[in-house]
């Protein structure tokens, strides 16, 4: 079997296409490596771009990328509604064939060592690469986001980067290198200005705060839409399917009075997902992925 990596960083830049267009060349110009997407979004002011390939081809170009980030991304000037640490905010390397989870481990580890040693990028280890158990989920590691690092990275001994040196790079940040399943980025926007609502709404349903198991959520406004959106991280999305997390939010919206407005992907899903929440909003009995047209084509 074919290795196939994924990767999926996630940049501090969602409003200059000429720098989203850059990191994207940058990441597409080693050999062995697919562009598969690449979404920027303006109220968070963030990018994220999907790629994959073998091992070694993965490695140089998450490698690429994170030196592009560094030359055309300046933390100090970056506003946005998304939490982040750096220009390369977040690398994740996700096993799909041919690969384990533990070489993803080895990969994270890898490349965040060279990013350090050759960026000069502190570097912080996360999920299954994590090093220290309060590192494992992402919340902990960005917590305080770029200017609360920027505070306490040189005096608090508990911010230490795993990777690099205990202080920031002056334009570039830190950034958060680890390896992971697979995660959707889900947003549901709400037909309303009150940030308080998806806020609310947000607590209610993220596992940390009693909700949904493997489901993380925060609230933001998106003010150039008139909207608010609730913004979740599909740990696994077979312990909470999407038709469980949309119904949680649209059952928490009504009762404050508010519909939904749309609901949109970041980035790629898996089929399985779809099909998953199909299954349980149509109560189709019996069905299996085998039904689906384009599966028994591909086999």
């Amino acid at each position: 079997m074919a290795e196939i990596v994924e990767c999926v960083p996630n940049f501090s830049e969602g409003r200059r296409k000429e720098v989203v267009d850059g990191l994207v060349a940058a990441i597409g110009s080693v050999p062995g490596v697919r562009v598969l997407d690449q979404e920027m979004d303006a109220s968070h002011n963030r990018c994220v771009i999907t790629f994959v390939g073998d091992r070694n081809s993965v490695a140089q170009a998450a490698f690429e990328g994170a030196r592009r980030a560094v030359d055309l991304i300046d933390m100090n000037r970056h506003h946005g509604e998304h939490p982040r640490i750096g220009a390369l905010d977040v690398l994740p390397f996700v096993p799909i064939a041919g690969v384990t989870m533990d070489d993803c481990v080895a990969l994270a580890r890898s490349v965040g060592k060279r990013i350090a040693d050759e960026l000069d990028v502190p570097v912080y280890l996360y999920e299954a690469a994590a090093t220290r158990t309060d590192r494992r989920a992402l919340p902990d590691v960005r917590r305080g986001e770029y200017e609360g690092l920027k505070a306490e990275i040189a005096t608090n001994p508990d911010r230490k980067p795993d990777f690099g040196p205990a202080k920031l790079h002056p334009t570039a940040g830190a950034c958060i290198v680890g390896a992971r399943p697979v995660l959707i980025a889900w947003n549901v926007n709400l037909k309303t200005k009150d940030v308080a609502i998806a806020r609310r709404i947000a607590k209610a349903i993220r596992e940390s705060d009693g909700g949904l198991p493997a489901v993380r959520a925060k609230g933001f406004e998106l003010a150039d839409r008139g909207l608010v959106q609730v913004s979740m991280n599909m740990v696994d999305y077979r312990r909470t399917s999407l038709v469980q997390a949309f119904e949680a939010v649209r059952t928490l919206a009504a009762k404050e009075g508010v519909e939904i407005a749309e609901s949109e992907i970041i980035g790629l899903v898996p089929l399985d997902a779809l099909s998953e929440g199909a299954t349980q909003y149509f109560k189709l009995a019996r069905f299996h992925r085998e039904q689906i047209l384009e599966t028994r084509l591909w086999v």
